[in-house]
């Protein structure tokens, strides 16, 4: 016990004195996840418009395929993006291998089936009115679609929470096509799986901290956005 607390202090002290290791691995983090969501929400959600609005042949197993990648391991996406991006694959003359950008996209590909199918579900829950009326008056495509999103805004922005809370958790993937760099691509997840191999608890703890607090903060965040969902 007293082992435990004596790691727990010099994690917090690790936190608040600005460790440049620790605070190196907590910015790539923050940053790819961020950049990746960005790239992957307009994206997902313009596909569960298309999905929630259009009726077309197809549009079921597109859902099903959608709902069924929900379930792949993320160390799969990892390896199939290796294949791609290693020398011998056909994207190797890319270099993209062990870099950020392979990082991104690979956090990009397990964003993207949840974002999809929980864009649907709040597309699908929404009052089809809303579409009907703005284009019964005229208004555009775009225009009608940024209407009904804007209805569906509370679910639309739980999806993109949820998605970013999955992706800066992620170990396998980040740890095949990152190569757990320091300074360069180690992120949490795969920082705290190092640290905790070679017996070193204190960044380990310190860093668990910072995605608990960020897990926390995202699923209140999630649930106060369900909550106003509901009351309005």
């Amino acid at each position: 016990m007293g082992d435990l607390t004596q790691t727990s202090l010099e994690a917090l002290l690790l936190l608040v004195t600005g460790d440049t290791e620790l605070w190196s691995i907590i910015r790539v983090s923050f940053s790819t996840t961020l950049k990746a969501i960005l790239l992957a929400t307009p994206v997902a959600f313009l596909i569960s418009f298309i999905l929630s609005i259009a009726r077309f042949p197809g549009r079921w197993f597109l859902i099903s395929l959608f709902n069924t990648l929900l379930g792949v391991p993320t160390v799969i996406v990892g390896l199939l993006l290796y294949l791609l991006l290693s020398r011998s694959g056909p994207f190797g003359d890319l270099r993209l291998l062990f870099t950020e950008p392979a990082m991104i996209l690979g956090q990009i590909l397990i964003a993207l089936p949840l974002l999809v199918a929980m864009g649907l579900a709040a597309f699908e829950g929404a009052d089809r009115r809303a579409w009907e009326t703005t284009r019964t008056l005229g208004a555009g495509p775009v225009r009608a679609m940024l209407t009904l999103m804007y209805e569906v805004r509370f679910g639309l922005a739980a999806a993109g929470t949820a998605a970013y809370g999955r992706i800066i958790s992620e170990v396998g993937c980040a740890m095949m096509v990152g190569g757990n760099i320091l300074n360069y691509t180690r992120t949490i997840p795969t920082a705290i799986a190092l640290e905790t191999s070679k017996g070193e608890f204190a960044q380990g703890i310190a860093l668990g901290m910072v995605l608990l607090l960020l897990a926390l903060g995202l699923n209140f965040g999630v649930s106060i956005m369900q909550r106003r969902g509901e009351i309005y």
